[in-house]
């Protein structure tokens, strides 16, 4: 069954606000909470309200999913709908702190997924257009290496919570406007971990992860543009109780060339002609990425001419499609002169090389017309 757009689930416009959108799913998960709803498939129907919010609440996961729908490529095919709601609703239960006198302290129960990150990064020309292996330095939560993530000074300090038993989750009744209601919340005994520790681990004090900077290889694949980000999946922050490690994002940068100006996969690269060689035709040594290229230059070729050097452009590493390079001729003209070659340009001058150009003769006929 094909997934229903986030923006419908929620009934808000595509230009909501983070307002909006917040306001819309605590609506909405109130009506579908199954401990209070009494319509039918109202748990499917809240785990699609958590799963839309879970991806409009998030500006990175909003931005994907308004270019690439639900078929999000940088998350290797499986889309949005990845998302874990096991365990209880626990983002419900700032809705019912609110209704039940607030200042509740809510805590995060089960696993809970690293923060993503951004960096960005500067290539050569050459590195984009080839590819390259870089380096770079993040600093980030990484999971404790003392205690494995743990938090724990040794495993013998791990005991099993006595309060929820090791579901991380305990049963509270409570009045409501809506009458007796019975509530899955997180166990304030464990914070919904399930354990409890008896002696933290003293390089991460509890929390199982700890502030580094690490290196990270990154493989830049060739034909990477200015502009664009490469996602590094499971590179970003380590999560909470055993929680999966974020993404790291890189904005790329690429600087420019001395002498090719890059379109897409196509290169251009402007190159310059004399007279001599315009007139009576060359054959030019034209530099390319790879190496150099003989190009011909015909006879009579006037400036601003394209030519084509076909499959000399940038290969893009995923797609193997490779562009153009497109050689622009401009006509130098020499601005010192020998006695020798005045002589040249006087004689040629007062030659009839041009009688028969158009554009020629409709001047001519011009200043005889009128003048």
């Amino acid at each position: 069954m094909a997934k229903r757009d986030y923006y419908e689930v929620l009934g808000v416009e595509k230009t909501a606000t983070d307002d909006q959108i917040k306001q819309a799913y605590r609506t909405l998960a109130k009506k579908y909470h199954p401990d209070v709803s009494k319509e039918a498939n109202a748990s499917d129907k809240f785990k699609e309200v958590q799963e839309a919010y879970e991806v409009l609440s998030d500006p990175q996961k909003r931005e994907q999913y308004n270019q690439f729908g639900h078929d999000n490529p940088n998350l290797g095919g499986n889309g949005f709908g990845g998302f874990d709601f096991g365990g209880g609703f626990g983002g419900f239960e700032d809705i019912f702190s609110s209704f039940f006198g607030g200042g509740r302290k809510t805590s995060q129960s089960g696993p809970v997924r690293g923060k993503s990150l951004k960096t960005s990064m500067t290539l050569t020309f050459e590195e984009a257009a080839f590819g390259c292996e870089k380096e770079i330095s993040v600093t980030k939560y990484d999971t404790c290496s003392e205690c494995s993530g743990t938090g724990a000074q040794s495993k013998s300090d791990v005991e099993v919570c006595k309060r929820c038993h090791g579901t991380g989750r305990v049963i509270v009744e409570q009045n409501s406007f809506m009458g007796r209601i019975r509530t899955e919340t997180v166990c304030p005994e464990c914070q919904g971990k399930g354990k409890t520790i008896l002696n933290k681990c003293s390089a991460c004090h509890g929390e199982g992860r700890v502030r580094n900077t690490t290196k990270i290889k990154v493989r830049m694949p060739s034909g990477v543009d200015d502009g664009q980000t490469l996602t590094l999946p499971g590179k970003g922050e380590a999560g909470l109780n055993g929680g999966l490690y974020g993404d790291l994002y890189i904005n790329i940068s690429v600087k420019p060339h001395e002498l090719f100006v890059r379109d897409g996969l196509d290169i251009y690269l402007e190159m310059p002609l004399t007279f001599s060689q315009a007139a009576l035709g060359a054959n030019l040594d034209v530099p390319t990425l790879s190496g150099s290229n003989v190009l011909k230059i015909p006879s009579g070729t006037q400036t601003a001419t394209k030519f084509k050097i076909a499959g000399k452009g940038i290969t893009n590493g995923r797609t193997n499609q490779t562009g153009n390079l497109y050689v622009v001729v401009t006509i130098v003209t020499p601005n010192r002169l020998s006695a020798e070659q005045k002589d040249l340009f006087s004689r040629l001058a007062n030659t009839k090389e041009n009688s028969n150009d158009s554009t020629f003769i409709k001047i001519k006929n011009f200043f005889k017309r009128n003048f």
